[in-house]
This record gives structure tokens, sequence and C-alpha cells, in this order.
């Protein structure tokens, strides 16, 4: 049975083998389904079998390995706050509970970061695992358990395993989770012993997952086969500072900034904007790159994802506001991480509390954390509070290498490749040898090491093939044997993340937090701060690279070129932050960090910035709220998350409204009207029961399909999509001739116009050019074609209007946004295939959501592949630092991994209605709120 991307997600891992190896899926499900129905006799046992993974959670047990008395009280969502007197009681505890919750989701998840799903699965997920072998996370987990790590966060970590350990003590995979007993109809596997290099290994998955600009690397460089430099441009406009304000707006950076402007240092600043330069793969046109990046992208495709949607449409709300604006004159902090929805939820909640802290037991801290990982990922402890949204950063780039023989051309060199030979153990078959090949490690102009580079393109005989056939011109050297893929990812780097998390989790004010935050190195994220002495602020923390003048990582880049190597890292003294500001409020929603439009700053961070539609709308109605002069409560905080105010529906209504339907061409055109009509005094929000936010959706969608989708390459457009195409030619009519038939090859959730606020940002840059080739497209049977902007838009609310008659029907007093904007949660395993009424048993769902695409209340949607939900708000938390137990929270799903526990989804209907539930902290509250107390003995 394949698990889905992680034991978290709710999406399968890979689509590599899906038909071979579906027939024994199946016999598994059915077999499965047999003992679930009580067939021959089974209903004794499945039901025993379920009971039997249920975690005990009152009562006492005895742990070997403890040195005093812990308890674990869990409230009426079983979420559990443990209570120990030493630092390795409480992360031992932790260990257990979330074994006793989890343990199926850990398990899955340490063989997908290590490429070892085979084990498990079989066959079905070889080419996944060797995927994951070529990045080598877990081989980078070891060396920094080994090398980096401190030393009392390895004790932290032995602790943990040690918990994790005496969980699984004596018992058998059934005892475990439903899951494991499905398991062994076909598989005699057993779960190992945790270690602590599993613990590591899972920050590599999140930092993949939070990479940065890579896809659109891909993309940029995938457009050229269609488009040219000018319209690719179109699609990648600048970020717009004049209108959505940046993170930093004071601060260190200014300090940065004037230190350069009087060193006259510019060394190491790359170019700031532009999509491809002079020395750069793509400007040499290559088709061997683009059927590289074609190749490399289905690859990714099917490659389990950890936390995210590989890289497309990642991103997060948080906010803090200082005590000056509001109700009880301490800081309010939110943020809700905004992931793929996934059963049960990434996130798991927990509190860590010493009895007394001391130097022996240093803890007393609450908040969420993944299931598999010791201590607090967000959350707040005594004295402060911090969130993340990801940075976007560009950590990672591609690097298309001249192959030669044994090695690859380096300047005039040919340097030979590092090589290892690694097992793939398979489950039901022969194990297979891989061999993995590596460009040799670099020093930097800084004299840091950059370790070998991994050949992506090694793990896909048609990249090879490719490869061989690549052709270039005459600005890069002669084919010979081929090109191949290489990533440089600051992640295989071995660093310190996971001691910045024990560092947070007992930061006791600003520079404490600012010195866990600069061993925070990987993934970059957007830290925001608060604390009880009503402080704010902001930091960047991260190992982020410089690149020579000429390399901006926006597209691939020849690894020949001596120059385009990274040449350092920025120093954690010359990344931006901000501290108490005079505005009173920080905002962080993936925006551009700074303007270096205003001030020059000497890095480029990244060319592919959020483009700040959720920011400036968080940002407005903090302002509105100040300058009405009200104070803000936490229920302030808690609306504004939930606001579904849709900013390009803003721009274009107007417009619609004044598109005249009468048109002699328009067949039904009363029917248009009353859709139409449907827009007026509508006020922008994207309300589940909206019969105007559905209909505008749908306009929106198909203006893009027929704006941009249509004319996209393949590589980008939804598989199985097919269309008479020709490239867009903004400098006058495509020759008709030349049109060809071409099928989309993406997966839904990752195909292209996303519909994210870069697209709001595309459209409202070609607004006042009307006649601009873009808005163009054909008549296709009775639907008129359009010659211009207001014509595609009468054609896309035409096409939107038959579009809901199909899917909701011809009475629009029926339409919601709701009843298309859908999410459904999958069971990580048996729910994603098989017989129907099997995944009814075990799926949730579906809800139908409020907010939509790039609205503060992100429940996102792909356009290019339909309405239904893809990412969400993963958990929701508003921190009062006046009154820690007045804080709230929620999370996605509920604190069990297990199918049919009370605890499964019971946080989900609140969640989606935008409830929160009370965060109890101090001693008392915790008393107050708990339902059951088992008692862990030494």
């Amino acid at each position: 049975m394949p698990p889905n991307t992680t034991a978290s997600t709710g999406q399968q891992p890979g689509k590599s083998g899906r038909k071979k190896g579906r027939r024994a899926r199946l016999l598994v499900l059915v077999l499965v389904l047999a003992v679930v129905a009580g067939v021959a006799g089974g209903a004794y046992w499945s039901i025993s079998t379920v009971r039997a993974s249920f975690p005990q959670t009152e009562g006492s047990l005895t742990l070997k390995g403890l040195s005093g008395r812990v308890e674990v009280k869990r409230d009426d969502y079983g979420i559990p706050q443990i209570y120990a007197s030493s630092d390795e009681d409480l992360f031992m505890a932790q260990g257990y509970v979330q074994a006793q919750d989890r343990f199926w989701e850990m398990d899955v998840r340490r063989h997908m970061t290590s490429g070892r799903l085979s084990e498990m699965f079989g066959k079905s997920q070889v080419d996944n695992d060797e995927f994951l072998r070529t990045l080598g996370w877990d081989r980078v987990a070891k060396e920094e358990y080994d090398k980096t790590l401190s030393a009392s966060t390895k004790k932290y970590l032995q602790a943990y395993a040690k918990g994790v350990n005496a969980y699984l003590d004596g018992k058998e995979g059934k005892d475990i989770s439903l899951e494991y007993a499905a398991l062994g109809f076909t598989n005699d596997y057993k779960p190992a012993q945790w270690t602590p290099v599993d613990s590591v290994s899972w920050l590599k998955a999140m930092a993949w997952d939070l990479r940065g600009n890579m896809q659109d690397e891909i993309d940029r460089a995938l457009m050229t086969s269609r488009l040219g430099p000018k319209q690719i441009q179109d699609l990648y406009p600048q970020y717009p500072y004049s209108r959505n304000r940046t993170i930093v707006q004071s601060g260190r950076y200014d300090d940065v900034t004037k230190t350069f402007e009087q060193s006259g240092s510019s060394s190491a600043a790359g170019s700031s904007t532009g999509t491809g330069t002079a020395g750069t793969a793509s400007s040499s046109g290559t088709s061997g790159l683009q059927s590289q990046l074609a190749g490399l992208q289905k690859v990714l495709e099917d490659l389990p994802t950890a936390v995210g949607v590989n890289g497309h449409g990642i991103g997060s709300n948080s906010w803090v506001v200082s005590g000056k604006y509001t109700v009880n004159g301490k800081p309010l902090l939110a943020n809700d991480p905004h992931l793929s929805a996934s059963l049960p939820s990434v996130w798991y909640q927990m509190g860590l509390h010493c009895r007394s802290v001391s130097s022996s037991c240093q803890y007393d801290v609450s908040g969420y954390t993944f299931a598999g990982m010791p201590g607090v990922i967000i959350g707040h402890n005594q004295n402060i509070a911090w969130g993340m949204t990801n940075s976007g950063v560009d950590v990672t780039d591609l690097y298309l290498e001249k192959l030669s023989g044994d090695g690859y051309q380096y300047g005039d060199k040919t340097v030979p490749f590092n090589t290892r030979e690694e097992t793939i153990k398979v489950a039901g078959g022969a194990s297979k040898k891989i061999v993995i090949r590596e460009t040799q490690p670099e020093k930097t102009e800084d004299g840091k090491t950059l370790p070998g580079m991994p050949l992506l393109s090694d793990r896909s005989s048609e990249l090879v093939k490719v490869g061989r056939k690549a052709t270039v011109d005459a600005a890069a050297p002669d084919r010979g044997d081929g090109y191949a893929i290489a990533l440089r990812w600051t992640a295989l780097d071995p660093g310190t993340t996971m001691d910045a998390v024990f560092a947070m989790d007992k930061a006791k004010d600003w520079s404490d937090f600012r010195a866990a935050a600069a061993l925070f190195d990987v993934p970059s994220q957007n830290l925001i701060y608060a604390d009880t002495e009503d402080h704010i602020g902001y930091t960047l923390p991260g190992k982020i690279p410089t690149r020579a003048e000429g390399y901006d990582g926006s597209v691939p880049a020849p690894g020949w070129d001596r120059k385009s190597r990274w040449t350092g890292y920025i120093d954690e003294d010359e990344l931006p932050y901000e501290y108490n500001p005079s505005r009173g409020y920080i905002v962080t929603a993936n925006q551009a960090v700074i303007d270096k439009t205003r001030a020059g700053y000497p890095y480029t961070l990244t060319t592919d910035w959020g483009y700040g539609a959720r920011s400036q709308r968080i940002t407005d109605l903090i302002q509105s709220k100040i300058d009405d002069g009200g104070k803000i409560s936490t229920d302030d905080m808690r609306q504004m998350q939930l606001d579904n105010s849709s900013e390009i529906a803003k721009l274009l209504v107007p417009k619609l409204l004044k598109i005249d339907i009468s048109d002699k061409d328009v067949r039904h055109p009363e029917a248009i009207r009353e859709a139409q009509e449907l827009l007026e005094g509508w006020d922008y929000t994207q309300d589940a029961d909206s019969a105007a936010a559905a209909y505008f959706n749908a306009v929106w969608r198909n203006i893009l399909k027929l704006a941009f989708g249509n004319k996209l390459p393949k590589e980008l457009r939804v598989e199985g999509q097919c269309l008479w195409v020709d490239p867009v030619n903004t400098t006058g009519p495509a020759d008709a001739t030349e049109k060809v038939r071409e099928c989309g090859q993406r997966d839904t959730d990752q195909a292209q116009p996303d519909g994210g606020d870069r697209w709001f940002e595309v459209v409202r840059s070609l607004m006042d050019d009307e006649d601009s080739d873009w808005w163009t497209t054909p008549r296709s049977g009775t639907r008129p074609a359009a010659a211009n902007r207001d014509e595609l838009f009468k054609r896309a609310m035409i096409d939107a209007r038959w579009e809901l008659t199909a899917k909701l029907g011809k009475d629009m007093d029926t339409w919601s946004w709701g009843r298309l904007h859908r999410l459904f949660l999958k069971n990580q395993t048996l729910g994603t295939e098989g017989p129907g009424f099997l995944q009814y048993a075990l799926n949730r769902g579906p809800w139908k959501l409020s907010g939509g695409e790039a609205a503060v209340n992100a429940s996102g949607w792909n356009a290019a592949g339909g309405y239904g939900v893809v990412w969400v708000p993963s958990m929701r938390m508003v921190v009062n630092l006046g009154n820690l137990d007045k804080s709230k929270w929620i999370n996605l799903t509920g604190a069990s991994g297990h199918a049919y526990n009370a605890h499964y989804t019971d946080q989900t209907d609140k969640w989606a209605e935008g409830e929160l539930l009370d965060w109890s902290f101090s001693k008392k509250a915790v008393d107050g709120g708990t339902s059951d107390t088992l008692v862990l003995e030494p």
C-alpha cells in the first residue's frame, strides 16, 4: 500500500510504477475491507485491532529510563501537556506521547526522508527512493548530528528517541496502528527502533518544501520554448513596492546599506532584476535544457512533499501588534502557516513544562511541533512568543553541467565526479543498486566549503538521453557526451537548525531570540517576535548565498563557468531585522523583506517574492483599526485571519460590470447578464455561501485560461489538456499556420497559471494595454473570439456562466462558492485508493470553505486545475502576551493519527468555521481543562 507524500500530507508519494503496483494495493485493500466488514469472523478482530492501537491516557505506566515522575495531562481534544522535573525526562516523555498518537506517521516520514519507502511499500516507490537517496537527506542529517549539533541538543534527541522506543517495546504492528495491520497482509515489515538522526532528517524534508524559487527557475526556463524574453517578463512583473509594503520598513537593513555605501563595496551583490543574463544557461537557448527540466519537473511532481505542495503556493501569515494598540496593553501575535491539507495535520499541539524552571530543567513552552521532532517549532514560553512564515529567499540553484567522459567541465578542465553506490531494499522484490554522482566540493571567495552537487538528472534514463542530445549555441561548450542537471542547495550542508529549536524554546528576551534565530540556518524563515515586556520584532535568519555579478539565481546557470558558482553566504549581522518599529506592528505574509528600489540593499535575497496581496490586506486591516482609534483584541486578530476579501475582484469587477453582453455574437445573452448581475453590489468577500464569489472566481479562472494558460508551453499546462496552439507574439499577430496540437503534462495542483498573487500583478500590469496580444483568443465553437481586453473578459464571462451551469445547475439561486471550493481530507494511506466505501470510512469531508487564493483566509486553489482546495491555513494561533491563558489556537484535524479515535478530526469543524480553542498555559489553567492524566513512572 503506497503512502501519501508523507504520513502527514494526504497526497500520494508518486506515480512511478503506479499501474504495476495497483493490483497488489487493491488486493491489500480488499483484504482489509474483508476484515473491517467482518467477513469470515473478522469483525471482532477488526474492533480489537483498532482499539489496541489507541493510546493509554489515564492511570500509570512504567517507563524505563526516566529519572523521575512525569505527568501527561490531556484536555477534551486530546492535546497533551507534559510535566517533568528534568530536560531529559521532558523530551523522553514527548517522544513516548507523540509515538502513542502518531507513530505510523513518524515511521512513514522517516522512510521518506531516508529514501526507504520501498522497504514498506514495495517496488512502486523505487523511483522516489532513488531521487531521495540522490539528495541524501539522511546522510546530511547524520553528518549534522555527528559534527555540528551541540552536546545538549544531542542529549535531548537521544532522550526523545528513548521515549519513542519505550513505546515500541514489546508491541506488534497491529498494536501500533491499523495501517500496520493492513500492511501485514502482504509484507512482513516490522518497525525499527527510532534514532536521533530520524528526527534531524525531518528538518531536511521541511527545508525541501520551503526551498524558495526552484520551481520558478524551472518554469521560466521551460517558457523559453514558446515565449520570448519580453513575454516571460510580462509573466514575472516587478514587485509592486509602491503599493504593497515590505516586511522591514526601518531597522538594520538601512544601517547595512549605509555601511556598504560608505565602503563602496558591491562585489557580493547579484543582479536584482531580470530573468536571465548573458552568462546563464537559458541565454544559450538550449532545447536540451528545456527537455531536461521538463523531465526533472515530472520527477519532482512524483516526489513526496513533506509539509507543502512542492514549492507551489506555499505561504503563511503572521503579524504582531504592540501593546499601545491592543486592549490589554501587551502585544498580540498571530500566525497561520499555509500548507497542504493533511490527515492527520502536519502539526502536533502540545505543552512541555518543567515543574520548576532551573538549570537542570529549562523549559516551559507550548505550541506546535511535528510528530517525530522534540521541542516546539512555533508557539510561546513564559516570556516570549514567536511565529514563522516562509521567507522565499533563493537558496537553490540548478546548474547545467557539461559531461565529458567520467567527469564534467569546469573552466577549461575536466573534473571527475564523486560517486557512491547505494542499495535500495524492496519489499516483496529484489534489491536495486544505484550509483549517485556529485560534483566536487568547492571553496568560496570567503573561504567556506560548498558541498558537491548531486546530479538530479541521473535519476531518469530519459533525462540522460536528452542530455546526450542537447544542442547549445556558440556560447556554451560543444555537446560532447551531453549535459546533466545538478542542484546547489543550502540544506545539503550540515547545519544547526535543531539547535535553534531548543534555543528559541527557552529564550527569555529579544537578545536570546536573535541568538537562537542565528542558528536557524535552513530553511530560512521570517521570524516574528513579541514578549511580555511589550517588545516586538522581526528577523530574517538563514544560510543565504551570495552570487557573482550577472547571476541572480532566477534561471539555471552554466556549470562550466566558474563565475556562476556561489561566492559565499550573507553574514548573519548583515541580514534584515526590525525591533520595536514606530508604526507599532509588523506583518509578514511572504512579501518582499526589503525595498531595494528605495535603499539599495547590497544583496539579492530572491527575484521571486510573493507579491504582497495578503500582507497589504493585513496591514490595511490593522491600520484601519488604529486610524479609527480602536484597540485590537484577541478576537480582532482572529477575525483578521478569516478575512475573505478578494484583491483581484476589487480590480476586475468594475470592469466586468461595464461589459456589454448584448452582442449579437453571444448566444443566450440574458443568461450571461443574469450572472453578471450577481456582481452588482458584491463586497468582494468570498464567503462559502456567496453566489457572486462562485461566479467571479469562475470568470477569473477563465480569464487566466484564455489569456495565458492556453499560450503556455505544454510542460506547464494541466496534464491531458490538449489544444491547438501557437506561440504568443506580443509584437504582432501569430501565424495560424503554425498551430500544433499539444497536450499538457503537469499535475493539476502544480500547473500554471495557478491564479496566485503573481497573476494578480500580471493582469494589473496589462490592464491599460487593452490591445495586448495576451488579450486575444480564437473562436471556439459557439464562443466568440477576442481581439482585445474587454472582448476576452466578455468571453470569460460567457465561459464561466456555462461552466457553472454544468457544475452547479441552471438555477443561480443554488450557486455558492462553497459548493465549488471544497476541502477533502484523505487518510494518509488506505484512504488514497481502493473501493469507494473504504475511502468513505477512512476519509473525511468535504467541507465547504470560505476564502480563496491570496486572500488572508488562504484556502488556496489552483485556477489551472479547478476550484478544489489545495492548501489551507494548516493551523491558526493568536498569542496574548498580556495573559497567556487567554491565547487561542486550533489545528486542522486533531491530535490523533488513529483513524477511528475521537481526536482524529475533532477540531476540523471548528477550524472550518474559523473558531479557535482556549489555549491553557499556566498550571492552574491546564489543570482546569484536564480530562485525562497519565502518570509515567521511572
